[in-house]
């Protein structure tokens, strides 16, 4: 079933509301009229001010009450943007807890006996094509990763990607989208590839100068709020068009390139982040080395349309750099 979903009279259930992606998409839903209920879900209060959602406290990252709350106000859609994709915000465990129990139990909770639930929307990440020389110029959707996972929030996404799969096959009355986000740059949020261009110093690998691909942070929030109204069946890559080299986006951020040995990263990449000079999780290494390229075309179809390429992505992360700094002061960042 796909664009066939009924608009009017909403009811909305977005989790995450304490990161930056689902306050900004509960932010969205309160402007339109044809959402009649907007509940979101977050651990700390929500990342924005929210004037007509109903925010829910959810101290339990595995989201075990979502059943009685999908239930309690008859949710027909739910927005599931709570998945992490940064390591460095906690540990492995935490990884297992947020991404492939969190969305056992909402998985549940949507498809659970008398379910309202005809449309769930989850942000995911390209992060499950992952990063090598075998990879081709760009990912379809229907590509799987050219090599095993060997990071944890790769694996967790994987395994998160592959309960939603099953969830589809298993409840086909209910519309399932996949959006799997290229690397995220914006004046507002605050990752490892972000800090490292923000620097004055930007890490690179020895020999490698990897083509790289961006959304604009704007256009993800646009992204999710199009999924939900279009209710479009499938997963989709979502991207700014086109790729440029490490170096000039390193260029473009007024950032100068630090070469780093290739060989034995783990050895160093702990250290250096410990110390604040550098970040460089498991997960960003490969894409230092090879970079990624997804092939968006087939969410272009849907009648999404891009504000920004991944240079004008880039550009406009860095004219918020120079804003900063000219101010003097570091602004409210986000961590997602």
């Amino acid at each position: 079933m796909s664009g066939s979903a009924d608009r009017s009279h909403r009811r909305i259930l977005v989790t995450g509301a304490d990161t930056f992606w689902g306050g900004r998409v509960a932010q969205a839903f309160e402007a339109d009229d044809e959402v009649e209920v907007l509940v979101a879900l977050g651990a700390t209060e929500p990342s924005v001010p929210l004037d007509k959602t109903d925010f829910v406290k959810v101290s339990d990252p595995t989201y075990s009450a979502l059943n009685r709350i999908v239930s309690a106000v008859g949710v027909d859609t739910i927005v599931h943007t709570g998945l992490m994709v940064d390591s460095t915000l906690g540990p492995s465990n935490r990884l297992q807890d947020v991404n492939v129990i969190g969305t056992l139990n909402l998985l549940a909770a949507a498809g659970a006996p008398g379910s309202t639930v005809k449309t769930l929307v989850v942000k995911s990440s390209g992060l499950v094509y992952g990063a090598t020389s075998r990879d081709p110029y760009a990912f379809t959707e229907t590509m799987t990763r050219s090599a095993p996972a060997r990071t944890a929030v790769e694996r967790s996404l994987l395994d998160a990607e592959a309960l939603v799969r099953d969830f589809a096959q298993d409840n086909p009355g209910v519309n399932v989208t996949v959006l799997r986000f290229a690397n995220v740059l914006g004046a507002d949020l605050n990752t490892p590839m972000s800090r490292n261009l923000s620097r004055s110093l930007c890490p690179s690998l020895f020999g490698y100068d990897p083509l790289l691909q961006f959304a604009e942070q704007g256009d993800v929030v646009r992204a999710l709020v199009h999924a939900t109204r279009r209710a479009e069946a499938g997963t989709f890559n979502v991207g700014g068009p086109g790729r440029l080299p490490l170096s000039e986006v390193a260029s473009i951020c007024g950032t100068r390139i630090v070469p780093l040995p290739p060989w034995q990263v783990g050895l160093y990449a702990g250290p250096l982040g410990r110390l604040g000079v550098f970040d460089l999780p498991p997960e960003l290494v490969p894409l230092l080395r090879y970079g990624r390229g997804m092939d968006t075309r087939a969410f272009c179809e849907t009648g999404f349309e891009y504000r920004y390429s991944s240079v004008e992505a880039v550009h406009a992360f860095a004219r918020a750099i120079r804003l900063r700094k000219g101010v003097g002061r570091p602004g409210d960042q986000f961590t997602y």
